[in-house]
């Protein structure tokens, strides 16, 4: 049976701080991308909500947002608080400064993080949203295509709960990142009659100041190394819409 052609792609993610290439295509490919905060945010461990990896001393390491776990029960990724009580604003600016202060575009990059650490609250989305907000326009990327969880208004777990928000959103198919075939329900999908599309990103090769490239990065290393044109280039046309 020949699949009908697919009008509203929805594609589902957390609320990543300072994003690797492979989200900003999901927001290029989607026509909506519903950003997660009304799940659980992890009690433990490290998350890409609050850290992501950058070439520090030429290797790629952590650069994390530290968030208050002093609390009883779970909480929300909407609840949940940065934890002020250590300078860490300070020592990501360094970081990135002397990691990145020799490579050809860093103010460009310097001037975001700076925007995006100046950001006064204590709500770990707000800054996450912050950022996404303020590297979508310089990318020249769409951001009315955001929306937030609660916003819509649906709650729930695992493949159900992206079911139900890809018919909040009036989406007929819904953008699995690689290897999401592992947890998906794909039965759930095909019974609200969702299609399911592959994003098969590939992580382009840019400019680097490393003798090899080094993917899955923050693309705030693209800006710092190649700009935010050419970063824009990167990411601007996508992978192929499915037919």
């Amino acid at each position: 049976m020949e699949r009908a052609p697919v009008t509203r792609l929805v594609a589902i993610h957390q609320p990543t701080f300072l994003p690797w290439l492979g989200w900003w295509d999901k927001l290029v490919r989607a026509d909506v991308l519903v950003l997660l905060d009304d799940v659980q945010f992890p009690k433990k461990g490290g998350t890409w909500m609050n850290r992501v990896k950058l070439l520090v001393g030429g290797r790629p390491a952590w650069v994390t947002v530290p968030v208050d776990r002093a609390y009883h029960g779970v909480r929300t990724v909407r609840e949940t608080a940065i934890d002020e009580s250590t300078p860490w604003r300070r020592t990501l600016r360094q970081t990135l400064a002397t990691s990145y202060g020799r490579s050809p575009a860093y103010s460009e990059a310097a001037d975001l993080l700076d925007a995006v650490l100046e950001t006064e609250t204590r709500r770990l989305v707000d800054l996450n949203e912050r950022a996404i907000q303020l590297a979508a326009q310089q990318l020249g990327l769409d951001t009315h295509k955001l929306v937030r969880q609660s916003d819509v208004g649906v709650a729930g777990t695992g493949t159900a709960l992206l079911v139900d928000l890809c018919r909040a959103v009036d989406g007929d198919a819904y953008l699995t990142g690689d290897g999401a075939g592992g947890y998906l329900e794909g039965d759930l999908f095909e019974r609200a009659q969702l299609q399911l599309v592959e994003q098969k990103f590939v992580p382009p090769v840019y400019l680097q100041q490393v003798p090899e490239h080094v993917p899955g990065l923050s693309f705030v290393d693209a800006v710092a190394n190649i700009g935010w044109q050419a970063t824009s280039a990167l990411v601007e046309h996508g992978a192929p819409r499915p037919p």
